[in-house]
C-alpha cells in the first residue's frame, strides 16, 4: 500500500497536521483518517474516522476559511451512487383485468341479494325472527307453502298436538286462531305468539272440502319428551314392506280417490303376505286418512310389531278393506 500523499505540506515534518489526499480516489481528508470517506479505501491506522467529520471551506458560524478546503465527491464515485434519489423505485402493482372482472361479479351478486330481500320484505321483517325464542309446538315434520295456505308431510309425535286434532300429512291449512296464513314463516310466527298450552281453532282443507279443528299446542320441552318415549318403546316399531319414495299421491275429485298408490310391494314381506298389491291405492289405515308417502310410513313405523292393522284400499275402482300383521322393523 503507498503511503497517503499529504496536499497541504510537503516538509513531512513532525507535528505536521494538514490534509492528506487519498490515493485511490484523490479525495482531501484530516490525516487521520484511517479509511477514505469517499471511496472507503484504507489509508493507515487512527480513531478520528468515527469521530471527525471533513470540515467545509467556510466557517458560516465565524465566517473564517476552514484548514481543508470542501472536498465533493464525484457523482460518479462509489458514495454517491448511495444517493436515496438514485435508488430505483418500486412499481405499484395494478389490478389484473380479471380481477376488476371478479370484483364486478361480486358486487353484483351483493346488489341482487339486496334487492331480492327487499322485494320480499326480509329487512322489514327480520327483526321478528328470534332464533332462541320460546314457541308454541304444532306437532308436524314442517311446512310447506301450497296454493291456499301451507302443508305439511306427516303428523309426528305419536300424541302431538297435529295427531291428537286430528289432522294428517297432506291437510292445507288455511287459518290459525282465526289468523289467515300464506307461507311457512307466518305459521311460525303465529307459533311464537300463541301461548304454551293455548287451544286455537284451524281451519284447514282436506280432498277439497274445508274442515275445522280443536288444536293445543305444547312447549319444546313436552315435544321432545314424546319424540324420546317413542323412539325407545320397548316393542319396537312396525314393518310393512314398503318404500314410502316408491309411492304416488293421488287426488281425483271425478272418482272422489284420494290416498297413496303403491309402486312397489316387498316379496313375503307384511303387505305381499297379506294379499297387497303393485298398484293398490291405499285410502285409510285404521280409518285415519293417507294422503302422503310419508304419512304412511308415519303409521306404519307407530304400528306395534305383530298387531293388526285394517288397510282400505282402492283396487280397480273397488273398495277393499284388507286386515294386515304387521311385521317387526
Amino acid at each position: 500500500m503507498q503511503p497517503p500523499q499529504d496536499i497541504n505540506h510537503s516538509s513531512g515534518q513532525p507535528g505536521d497536521t494538514g490534509a492528506i489526499a487519498c490515493p485511490q480516489c484523490g479525495a482531501s481528508m484530516p490525516r487521520e483518517m484511517r479509511f477514505c470517506r469517499a471511496c472507503g479505501h484504507r489509508l493507515g491506522e487512527g480513531p478520528a474516522e468515527y469521530t471527525e467529520t471533513v470540515r467545509l471551506g467556510t466557517d458560516t458560524a465565524h465566517g473564517a476559511r476552514a484548514t481543508s478546503p470542501a472536498y465533493l465527491p464525484p457523482q460518479g464515485g462509489p458514495i454517491a451512487n448511495q444517493s436515496n434519489w438514485n435508488y430505483p423505485q418500486k412499481k405499484r402493482r395494478k389490478l389484473s383485468g380479471m380481477a376488476w372482472i371478479l370484483i364486478i361479479i361480486a358486487a353484483l351478486f351483493i346488489v341482487g341479494g339486496v334487492m331480492s330481500a327487499l322485494r320480499k320484505g326480509g329487512f322489514r321483517n327480520a327483526p321478528r325472527i328470534t332464533v332462541n325464542a320460546p314457541r308454541s309446538y304444532f306437532g308436524v315434520n314442517g311446512f310447506d307453502e301450497v296454493a291456499g295456505g301451507v302443508t305439511f308431510d306427516n303428523v309426528e309425535p305419536p300424541g302431538g298436538p297435529a295427531d291428537k286434532a286430528g289432522l294428517v300429512g297432506g291437510d292445507i291449512i288455511q287459518t290459525v286462531d282465526g289468523h289467515r296464513v300464506t307461507d311457512s314463516d307466518e305459521i311460525t310466527d303465529l307459533l311464537r305468539q300463541t301461548p304454551i298450552g293455548k287451544t286455537v281453532e284451524i281451519t284447514y282443507l282436506r280432498d277439497g272440502e274445508l274442515k275445522k279443528a280443536q288444536l293445543t299446542t305444547m312447549s319444546e320441552a313436552e315435544f321432545n319428551d314424546l319424540q324420546r318415549a317413542y323412539r325407545g318403546r320397548p316393542e319396537g316399531r312396525g314393518y310393512f314392506g314398503f318404500e314410502s319414495n316408491r309411492t304416488t299421491k293421488i287426488a281425483d275429485p271425478a272418482t272422489k280417490t284420494y290416498g297413496v298408490r303403491l309402486d312397489y310391494v316387498e316379496r313375503n314381506g307384511p303387505s305381499d303376505l297379506f294379499g297387497l298389491k303393485v298398484g293398490d291405492i291405499i285410502t285409510a289405515w285404521d280409518d285415519v286418512p293417507i294422503r302422503t308417502g310419508d304419512e304412511l310410513l308415519s303409521r306404519v313405523r307407530r304400528a306395534v310389531p305383530k298387531s293388526s292393522v285394517v288397510i282400505t284400499i282402492v283396487r280397480d275402482g273397488q273398495i277393499m278393506k284388507i286386515p294386515v300383521t304387521m311385521g317387526r322393523a
